[in-house]
């Protein structure tokens, strides 16, 4: 059975943590309707359309 030499540091432990907590950006797409980037499989906040159907009416700012 294979026995480690030394003990591993707490810096190289870490270092090899810190690769797998790397946050990724949400991936966007334009909305089919009014062209607004928003998130896959979500409602439009813009106009409201989903999959080509209206589903909610927007609120107005303002």
């Amino acid at each position: 059975m294979a026995v480690p030499r030394a003990k591993t540091s707490k810096a190289r432990t870490k270092r090899r943590q810190t690769i797998n907590m790397k946050l990724t950006a949400p991936t966007l797409v334009k909305c089919s309707n009014c062209g607004n980037l928003i998130m896959l499989h979500r409602v439009c906040p813009k106009c409201g359309f989903y999959r080509g159907r209206q589903v909610i009416t927007p609120e107005s700012n303002g």
